[in-house]
């Protein structure tokens, strides 16, 4: 044996291992994002990578306070499965030039291996070479995966359309009752004018029940953060502080001994999914500037308008801030993040409407 045939089957085996490990770790990568729940942990992270990479472009080509554009998610996501697709080809096609002496006629350079590695890897077989020996179970297993590898993709697709679709049906039911962006005390004036607040409770386990799908469903797949909400400006972090805010002022300000243990529960869950999301993604947060006593002084005003019984200013009114504070910064962090507008605790009341309260609390005092 002459050393240069060595040296050719040392590079062989080389080549065959690099291949092998890079299509497995592009298969550990695409069964860690679609079928495993939560975030990839393999070595590629290529979805992960993708939405780091292309995200700061699309905020720069986007006017700020706008979000994301309707194709920015689907885009990364299809541009993920393009990739994963290119790297098992190109693994494909180095263990297929390792062993292209099995094939007739051997393949002659790496960009033909890539070929016939890539043609049984979508199923086509446009080759016009005929696999022998080990280069069959070669093109047996590269036909696999890649039918595997589309068969997901698709399932995927569904599966994100149908989770996206179950949460912006809470988000534009919430923004037809409090405004957009949505805000907790518009919901409960909007509720006490139409005089539905016997269905406070109600209306609080349906929030709860909404957290935590979305928790669900977005800690399973990370991708549905960056999934814009249909419903105009208005990101499904906005909502998520409208219905926290909502249940602060119910178990904290509004004396109803009958929606405050449901108002408690949907802030602990809406505090859940707000600290989740905001860990999975890795976003810094920070301590954003507390609300100020004018705007508690304001919400407590527009309350006793709209009706509401109140419990007395004082200790209640410093665990509403203290209490806000922490999911009031994940939820801006996420907001940012997403390049959509804060959920204000005191949006500007509607025309006429402050005049309205001014002459009910002058009444009240009459």
């Amino acid at each position: 044996r002459s050393p240069s045939g060595r040296y050719v089957r040392v590079i062989a085996v080389i080549e065959f291992l690099a291949g092998l490990m890079l299509a497995a770790l592009t298969l550990r990568d695409v069964f860690g994002t679609v079928v495993v729940p939560g975030e990839s942990r393999g070595f590629l992270r290529v979805a992960r990578r993708v939405v780091r990479l292309t995200l700061p472009l699309e905020r720069r080509l986007r006017p700020r306070g706008h979000g994301l554009a309707l194709g920015f998610a689907p885009a990364a996501l299809v541009a993920s499965f393009v990739i994963w697709m290119a790297l098992l080809g190109l693994g494909f096609g180095l263990m297929g030039h390792a062993l292209r002496n099995s094939f007739e006629p051997a393949t002659t350079s790496l960009p033909q291996a890539i070929y016939v590695a890539s043609s049984a890897l979508v199923t086509i077989g446009l080759s016009e070479t005929e696999a022998t020996g080990p280069a069959r179970w070669l093109t047996l297993a590269a036909g696999f995966c890649g039918l595997a590898v589309m068969t997901m993709a698709v399932t995927y697709l569904l599966e994100v359309q149908g989770s996206v679709a179950q949460r912006d049906t809470g988000v534009l039911k919430l923004t037809t009752t409090a405004g957009q962006p949505p805000s907790g005390l518009a919901l409960l004036e909007r509720v006490s004018r139409l005089g539905r607040r016997t269905e406070l409770p109600r209306i609080l386990r349906e929030s709860r029940d909404w957290c935590a799908a979305v928790q669900q469903s977005h800690a399973a797949h990370p991708s549905l953060i960056y999934f814009r909400s249909l419903p105009g400006d208005t990101g499904w972090p906005a909502a998520l502080g409208a219905v926290l805010d909502a249940a602060l002022m119910l178990e904290l300000l509004v004396d109803d001994a009958e929606a405050r243990g449901a108002a408690t529960l949907l802030r602990e869950q809406g505090e859940r999914l707000a600290g989740e999301m905001s860990t999975l993604i890795g976003l810094e947060v920070r301590p954003g500037a507390p609300s100020v006593s004018q705007d508690l002084q304001a919400v407590r005003r527009r309350l006793r308008a709209a009706g509401y019984a109140l419990v007395p200013a004082g200790d209640t009114d410093r665990d509403f801030l203290r209490l806000r504070a922490p999911s009031a910064a994940c939820v801006a962090a996420l907001s940012n993040h997403l390049g959509m507008p804060c959920p204000p605790l005191a949006p500007a009341p509607p025309d006429g409407a402050e005049a309205d309260a001014a002459q009910q609390i002058g009444r009240a005092h009459v």
